[in-house]
C-alpha cells in the first residue's frame, strides 16, 4: 500500500469513529437508563408484595410499631428499611442504579457488608398506600437550591425547588410512584411529582437519602 493509500484508510476510521462512537455512548446511556427503570419497578413490586401481605401497609408503616428499626431509619439508616424487604427485593443489586458510580453494587446478600454505600436510590419515609400518585423511591441524585443533598432525612414541602444533579441520566431521573409505577422526569417533573406527593393532610414530606 501506498502512504496515500492508508492516510485515506486512516482517515475513513477517523470519521467513522467520529460518526458512530457518540450513538454507541448515547445507546449505552439509554440502556443503564431503561436499567434503572426496571429496578426501581421492581421495588415497586416488591412494595405491592409487602402490602399484599402486611394488611394494606407499606413497611414504613409497619416500622412505626418497631421502635429499634425505626430509630435507624429516622436516624438516617436506609439500609435498614431494605434489609426489612429482603424477602420481597431477592437480591440486593436491585437496589443499585447503573449509572451510579458513587455507590458499589452490593455482593450476594443483605447482610454482609450490606450498607447505605450500595444503595442508589432514597425512599419515601412518609410512603402511604392510599395516595398512588405519592413518590415513593426515586435516585438519589437530588439537589436542593443547587447544593446536593447529603446522606440522612430531606424534609421538602411542596413549595420545595428540587433538582437532579448532572452524575446520571443526563441531569434527568427516574422515581417510582405507590401505584408500582416508574416514571422519567426532569427537574421540573419532579418537583410537580413533589407537588402531587405532599397534596394530603402533611405538610411535608421526608425522603431518607443513602
Amino acid at each position: 500500500m501506498t502512504l496515500v493509500e492508508v492516510l485515506v484508510i486512516i482517515f475513513v476510521i477517523a470519521v467513522a469513529a467520529a460518526i458512530f462512537l457518540p450513538a454507541l455512548a448515547a445507546a449505552k446511556r439509554k440502556h443503564s437508563r431503561i436499567d434503572c427503570v426496571n429496578c426501581l419497578k421492581e421495588i415497586g413490586l416488591a412494595f405491592r408484595v409487602w402490602e399484599g401481605d402486611n394488611d394494606d401497609k407499606f413497611p414504613m408503616e409497619i416500622a412505626a410499631t418497631n421502635a429499634d428499626a425505626m430509630k435507624l431509619i429516622t436516624n438516617g439508616n436506609a439500609y435498614v428499611f431494605w434489609q426489612m424487604m429482603s424477602n420481597e427485593l431477592a437480591l440486593p443489586t436491585i437496589l443499585h442504579c447503573p449509572e451510579d458510580t458513587e455507590h458499589p453494587e452490593a455482593t450476594n446478600n443483605f447482610s454482609t457488608g450490606f450498607s447505605d454505600a450500595n444503595i442508589s436510590y432514597f425512599f419515601n419515609l412518609d410512603g402511604n398506600e392510599a395516595y398512588p400518585q405519592m413518590i415513593l423511591t426515586g435516585d438519589d441524585n437530588l439537589a436542593v437550591n443547587g447544593v446536593r443533598v447529603p446522606p440522612g432525612i430531606l424534609n421538602l414541602s411542596k413549595n420545595s425547588f428540587v433538582t437532579w444533579t448532572k452524575e446520571r441520566h443526563n441531569g434527568a431521573g427516574n422515581i417510582g410512584v405507590a401505584d408500582g409505577s416508574v416514571q422519567q422526569v426532569t427537574s421540573p417533573g419532579f418537583n410537580s411529582a413533589l407537588a402531587d406527593s405532599t397534596a394530603t393532610n402533611q405538610p411535608a414530606i421526608r425522603f431518607v437519602i443513602p
